[in-house]
């Protein structure tokens, strides 16, 4: 007997063994339906967005605060000089 001889029943019959447990998935049942997920993906996202947002709004709030406080000093030195001057 030759090799080919042994060699191709066995490799025929691993073949259909491979193939035998290879079988679909079982579909879920259709009475219920899967519970969504993305709720909690989603509050997850919007919770880092706010973050991300708070974080870039921080500056920019205290720096409109600071101009309001710059620019009333400019208004007041503006009426000393205006005072001083006879303006």
């Amino acid at each position: 007997m030759s090799i080919r001889a042994r060699v191709l029943p066995a490799f025929a019959m691993v073949l259909l063994l491979s193939c035998a447990a290879c079988s679909r998935p079982e579909p879920p049942p259709t009475d219920q339906p899967p519970e969504p997920q993305a709720d909690t993906a989603v509050a997850a996202t919007r919770e880092r967005h706010t973050q991300l947002r708070d974080a870039m709004q921080r500056p920019i709030d205290k720096a409109r605060s600071v101009e309001d406080v710059t620019l009333d000093a400019a208004e007041r030195r503006a009426a000393e000089v205006d005072a001083q001057t006879g303006n």
